[in-house]
């Protein structure tokens, strides 16, 4: 019981902190030149699997109070709950944990763009302007999370479902 608790818990905390990160740069976090620095949680899987459905559950509240369309809603959230999958499954490479969020989002969040939002820019200039701004976000933000996390890991995530 005790171990589903901590599990919820984790999650929950999770899907705040992403929304709270998005909501309160929300300027940098829309858009095509968008860098979303919540997506630097998304190396979360590495400790603990909690971090699947709490990036997911975050992604889906913040694209809802961020006045996303119903498509980028569902489809951008499940894009993100697939990538923290994919990255929980690269657990073991931390240079390897940030690559899932990167490529979907920068193959997904295009599309979106172009035929939600209506930018006229051309799919492969926003793929990869969204992918540089993942880049920024996962791979170089997100290792230095994973970098301030590795020493207290143990103690913050003891959970691993």
């Amino acid at each position: 019981m005790r171990k589903s608790v901590n599990y919820i818990a984790q999650a929950a905390i999770i899907a705040a902190l992403y929304v709270v990160l998005v909501l309160a740069l929300q300027p940098l976090a829309f858009g095509v030149g968008q860098i979303r620095v919540a997506e630097a949680l998304t190396i979360l899987p590495m400790f603990t699997s909690a971090a699947i459905p709490g990036l997911g559950l975050g992604c889906l509240i913040a694209n809802i109070l961020g006045g996303a369309h119903i498509i980028d809603i569902i489809f951008g959230s499940l894009t993100t709950l697939v990538a923290a999958f994919l990255s929980y499954k690269l657990m073991k490479n931390r240079w390897l944990v940030p690559i899932p969020p990167i490529v979907l989002n920068a193959l997904v969040i295009p599309i979106f763009l172009k035929y939600l939002y209506g930018a006229p820019d051309m799919y492969p200039f926003m793929v990869l302007l969204v992918g540089a701004g993942q880049f920024v976000a996962c791979y170089i933000l997100g290792n230095l999370l994973i970098t301030a996390l590795n020493p207290v890991s143990k103690t913050l995530f003891r959970t691993k479902i």
